[in-house]
């Protein structure tokens, strides 16, 4: 709140907008999890397997139809997310091996 409010007494207005996360879709796999969700002018792809997850934001201005973001989503995506969680479980195993 400035000096200016408070001296008034006056209460600054606050607006809150609440825009939710809308879920597009899964895309089954036997590996991992994959959802597609909207959320502000994104879309994000999450893949989530174990303890770990990635995230891959586009701008929904970057897609005509939701149709092309499962395009996306495609074996070699999938091998190379697959490979990350791989080396992201390495790297927490290497981590906390001395705990």
């Amino acid at each position: 709140m400035s000096k200016r409010m408070a001296a008034s007494g006056k209460n600054p207005v606050v607006i809150m907008i609440f825009v939710s996360m809308r879920v597009v879709g899964e895309i089954p796999h036997p590996e991992c999890k994959i959802t597609i969700f909207h959320w502000n002018n994104k879309y994000l792809i999450k893949l989530e397997l174990g303890p770990f997850e990635q995230t891959f934001k586009i701008n929904d201005h970057d897609v005509i139809t939701e149709a092309q973001l499962r395009e996306v989503v495609n074996e070699e995506f999938i091998s190379s997310a697959m490979a990350r969680f791989a080396d992201m479980s390495k790297s927490l195993e290497d981590a906390t091996s001395d705990i």
